[in-house]
């Protein structure tokens, strides 16, 4: 019996990806998040370093 349920979960866990093949990709909200800080981070730093060249 557990033979079975282990062919079963594996026939299951092996027949997901061929079912997924018309599926759009979509980028984790993780990866937007850190490209967003990222972006963000360059955009203040420019914006300080400049007014510390207008400063002085």
């Amino acid at each position: 019996m557990p033979f079975g349920i282990a062919t079963a979960l594996t026939m299951l866990f092996a027949a997901a990806p061929a079912a997924a093949q018309d599926v759009a990709q979509v980028s984790e909200a993780s990866s937007l998040t850190l490209l967003a800080l990222g972006v963000a981070g360059v955009v203040i730093g420019r914006r300080l370093s400049m007014r510390r060249k207008d400063d002085n």
